[in-house]
């Protein structure tokens, strides 16, 4: 249950009902909106006691949720949550473009540039790859961290990277990584989501390739619930009986998770489709459905990527994508919460 308190509330006041709540072992927590006290109780209420708190005069209103989850939930905050990613903000007035190769590689570098060049926010690389096949390029690792996040300084853009396994962590905080990745594979890798949701940096969460909507926001609050303040979520395919693409890109749940959760929403078109000519056109249909950003992947020499050839796009075609997200942000009228 949520306890949305009227603007002004005296902290003593708002104190005094979680320890009411408390002393009964129902764990409390106060939500980070500054507009008006907000906090859930974390455990089941006793029904007398949660009819009681409901009827304070400051009270205004008793909310419960679609799901067990709390802290995502949309009533927990007043909007949109902003996460900060070394200065970019996903989530406010503008759609964030996340750009970068597959696999950090060679051409990281030039890849950068290009990113740069075509307008992209967030610079991408993945150092440690997982892929079906161990005989499949696996990354560079920690060199790989350390050859991103140069190429990301260089040209002065935030940079973000996959982490698969709570070890790596110390080398990616090391580094400087922006933000975390949590791929599809991890989604529900519970152990990794609570080591990383407290070292201070933002997680973009990936939905599982089979994963329900429940079942992703309560991976997401795991990452809440050990403090990670800038959730991401990013919506990339789920796996259909489809064979055409390489994923089914569900846009269906991108008004549905706004009415469900304050989390920003990043969308994924490159491993949805797996097709580089088809990303373009999910891309705008992502920004007209209310997609807080796109995540793509761009390579100088797509035969030479050392992963997703596939899917990798040419500058050209990255700053089409973001002159497009720009416009039609415009023509929907995305605002700043």
């Amino acid at each position: 249950m949520i306890f949305r308190l009227a603007p002004g509330t005296p902290a003593d006041i708002v104190q005094e009902l979680r320890d009411r709540l408390e002393n009964v072992g129902v764990r409390t927590r106060l939500s980070p909106e500054t507009s008006q006290p907000i906090f859930a109780a974390v455990d089941k209420v006793p029904t007398e006691l949660g009819k009681e708190i409901a009827a304070h005069e400051r009270v205004l209103e008793t909310v419960t949720p679609h799901g067990a989850w709390r802290l995502a939930d949309r009533s927990f905050r007043n909007s949109t949550t902003i996460a900060n990613i070394g200065g970019v903000r996903i989530g406010g007035r503008e759609v964030v473009v996340i750009a970068g190769p597959c696999s950090v590689d060679s051409y990281m570098d030039e890849a950068a540039d290009q990113v740069k060049r075509a307008g992209g926010h967030i610079l991408r690389g993945g150092a440690y790859k997982p892929r079906t096949s161990p005989w499949s390029f696996q990354g560079f690792g920690e060199e790989g961290l350390r050859l991103l996040k140069s190429a990301g300084e260089r040209v002065e853009l935030p940079v973000i990277s996959e982490i698969m396994d709570a070890a790596h962590l110390p080398a990616f905080l090391d580094y400087g990584i922006d933000c975390l990745q949590v791929g599809a594979r991890n989604m529900q890798n519970f152990t990794l989501l609570k080591a990383i949701s407290g070292c201070g940096v933002p997680v973009l969460l990936k939905r599982g390739l089979a994963a329900t909507v429940d079942e992703w926001l309560y991976s997401a609050e795991y990452l809440l619930a050990g403090g990670c303040q800038g959730v991401v979520l990013c919506e990339r395919g789920i796996r259909t009986f489809e064979q055409a693409t390489r994923n089914t890109l569900d846009l269906t749940i991108l008004p549905l998770l706004r009415e469900w959760t304050h989390l920003p929403i990043v969308v994924d078109p490159s491993h949805a489709a797996g097709i580089a000519s088809l990303i373009p056109a999910l891309s705008r249909a992502a920004v007209a459905v209310g997609g807080d950003g796109l995540a793509v992947e761009i390579h100088p020499d797509p035969s030479q990527a050392r992963s997703d050839a596939d899917q990798a796009l040419l500058e050209g075609e990255l700053a089409q994508i973001t002159a497009d997200a720009r416009m039609l942000g415009a023509v929907i009228g995305r605002k700043d919460p």
